[in-house]
């Protein structure tokens, strides 16, 4: 019957994404724009939900495993200082490795003090939004709405939001004001303009300073974009390969189609493994890229001062002192 929904095509939607593969990284409206402020798009989305689901879950998973790491009371004897659980242990594992590789080694130990509560929650918001994407809550929803609802794309939340641009930029974003504050606040206006010389002398400026200006918006272009391609990407190929199990058979026949679903099926369990690792490595790489980007502004200003205190102690400058 015309519009029907069967099995046959509920199933080959949910697994390999249908004819679209797309499906699986695009966002989806489920309120609509308020009136009058269409252009600012629509009120929610599935991305705009799962992110809030990512926040409240980043939050109780590390509020729960900062009780399991905090020393306990002293009637516990040695025990108060072992952290239960798997999953807390990882957690301080993760927690000890960023401190002290990163961010401790770029901004130092005070600075890094002040800023690792900021780059932690930045590492774990982005890790659990991009683990979330491996979830199959989409093909869930999909499998449900077709044999509930008739409609085999059904889904209000899933996906990784991490793989929309909009998101990525907004976290860059957020980046890019906070070491731009960060460095006037820390070398002032004046030193904070002079780092746009590169430690050039001032007739260098018509070349150093354009230079110096487009780098600064770049380095935040290069985190949204690096983050979005790489979750968009693993996800495609995934949904490309996921899709070969049913159109293999269907195009090939049974017996040429079936051994290229079973390589597809292997093949797609190695590329989540490989998601799995990218999903880590990419939230490591934007949190060490925005603690380097935080520090060089920093060290450019303590630079400076070094090479002023060294000026001073030169034995010319002492030999004037004296006379």
């Amino acid at each position: 019957m015309h519009g029907s929904v069967t099995l046959s095509t509920i199933f080959p939607t949910t697994l390999g994404a249908g004819d679209n593969p797309l499906g699986h990284v695009l966002d989806k409206p489920l309120l609509p724009p308020i009136p009058g402020l269409e252009w600012a798009g629509p009120l929610l989305t599935m991305h705009t939900l799962t992110l809030l689901i990512a926040a409240l879950l980043t939050v109780a998973v590390l509020l729960r495993a900062a009780a399991a790491i905090q020393t306990g009371p002293e009637s516990q004897g040695n025990e108060r200082f072992v952290t239960k659980g798997k999953l807390n242990q990882m957690l301080e594992v993760i927690v000890t490795y960023m401190r002290d590789t990163v961010i401790n080694a770029q901004l130092g130990p005070d600075a890094g003090r002040a800023f690792a509560p900021l780059l932690l929650s930045i590492f774990f918001f982005i890790l659990f939004n991009n683990l979330i994407g491996l979830v199959p809550l989409l093909d869930v929803q999909h499998l449900i709405g077709g044999l509930a609802m008739g409609d085999p794309h059904f889904a209000v939340v899933g996906g990784t939001a991490t793989g929309r641009l909009a998101v990525t930029a907004g976290l860059a974003t957020v980046v890019f004001i906070i070491w731009q504050i960060n460095g006037i606040r820390s070398a002032g206006l004046g030193g904070w303009a002079k780092h746009f010389l590169g430690g050039g002398p001032i007739f260098l400026a018509p070349i150093m300073v354009p230079v110096e200006i487009m780098g600064m918006f770049v380095k935040p272009v290069a985190l949204s974009l690096r983050l979005f391609a790489n979750m968009t990407a693993g996800h495609v190929l995934l949904a490309v390969l996921l899709g070969f199990t049913a159109a293999a058979p269907k195009a090939l026949g049974w017996a040429l189609g079936t051994p290229v679903t079973v390589v597809s099926v292997l093949a797609s369990v190695a590329i989540m493994f490989l998601e799995l690792f990218v999903a880590f490595l990419q939230a490591f790489i934007f949190t060490f890229l925005t603690t380097l980007f935080i520090s060089q502004l920093m060290h450019h200003h303590h630079d400076e001062h070094g090479h002023d205190h060294a000026h001073d102690d030169a034995p010319g400058h002492e030999k004037h002192a004296h006379a």
